[in-house]
């Protein structure tokens, strides 16, 4: 992919996720529990919904970084139960990467394994904040491949966010927006997003205790 484009698209990607943190308007809750919010609203981007999750986890903005950042043989592989693998398929600079995840079956098998090609920017702004920002790319190595529905992520990712007063806490903040492909029911869609990324938190915050406590 070409560097000046992937650093335009990242650029992008990463002042639409700054909008979507700073606009509170139109969120409707759809699951509270275990000090996990998540919320939804109509996406911009597709015919579905932007996902928004927020929970405080125990463990430094570095420490719950380095659980959820976006590596190859990172810890993400070992805690996320919707990712299998991931690679980075082309390293355009140390923030900015091309990236293909997989991920597995779910809803009793009604989601078969997909693979998303993204492209990855890793930000760090200056109150301590560690940011991931990524979209979905076209990338002429990687076509689809059998196996896996293509799915497609718009803009997404997450945010580590220092607590003032709280160093050994994180605000941790997520959007998720993707569009699975494939023939989906979309009460099957609208009822894994919220389920998992509750899941997601609870599963993090047990990974962070692990390797940091």
């Amino acid at each position: 992919m070409d560097p000046a484009l992937a650093a335009e698209m990242g650029e992008a990607v990463a002042r639409t996720m700054l909008q979507y943190r700073r606009d509170a308007s139109g969120w409707e809750t759809c699951r509270e529990g275990s000090g996990v919010s998540v919320s939804w609203r109509p996406s911009a981007e597709f015919p579905g919904n932007l996902y928004r999750g927020e929970g405080v986890v125990w463990g430094t903005p570095e420490e719950v970084w380095d659980c959820v950042k976006p590596a190859a043989g990172g810890l993400r592989e070992k805690w996320d139960e919707n990712v299998t693998s991931f690679e980075i398929i082309q390293s355009i600079t140390d923030t900015l990467f091309v990236s293909r995840t997989c991920t597995p079956s779910a809803a009793m098998k009604l989601i078969s394994p997909r693979d998303f090609v993204d492209l990855v920017l890793v930000r760090k702004y200056e109150d301590g904040t560690i940011s991931s920002n990524a979209t979905h790319v076209e990338h002429p190595s990687w076509p689809p491949k059998p196996g896996f529905v293509r799915g497609f992520n718009h803009p997404c990712g997450c945010f580590c966010e220092p607590l003032p007063g709280e160093p050994s806490k994180t605000k941790l903040i997520t959007f998720f927006q993707t569009d699975l492909s494939g023939y989906l029911p979309r009460n099957v869609v609208d009822s894994f997003f919220p389920r998992s990324m509750a899941g997601f938190y609870a599963n993090l915050q047990k990974m962070v205790k692990t390797f940091h406590h």
